[in-house]
């Protein structure tokens, strides 16, 4: 122990307790950020022999190629993308999205992806 001078505390924040500001927080304060919008790409996996399978998983559902996924249909699972379709209306989902934060807009011509 350390001496210290007479009278003299010393203050200790106790680590079992919250964080300051999480109380405002749990009362209503602030909401949290939301999710995005529309459906997420979380994983792709993709088999490294010829004709193997490809699957990826989106908003916590597996799903491959020609599957339906809400109202689309997965046109194509690539190595970090995947092409869901609904009506001629093509989304691209990245793996890694833009770093900007900004989501790709779907195409809205059948040949465009």
């Amino acid at each position: 122990m350390l001496p210290t001078a007479a009278g003299a505390r010393t203050q200790v924040a106790d680590p079992t307790l919250p964080p300051p500001g999480l109380d405002a927080l749990a009362a209503g304060a602030e909401a949290p950020p939301a999710a995005p919008p529309g459906p997420t790409l979380q994983s792709i996996l993709v088999s490294r022999e010829p004709g193997g399978r490809r699957i990826a998983v989106i908003s916590g559902e597996m799903v491959r190629q020609g599957s339906r996924l809400g109202g689309a249909v997965v046109e194509s699972v690539g190595e970090d993308r995947v092409v869901l379709r609904r009506g001629k209306t093509r989304e691209v989902l990245r793996l890694h999205p833009d770093p900007s934060g900004r989501r790709a807009t779907p195409a809205r011509q059948a040949g465009q992806q």
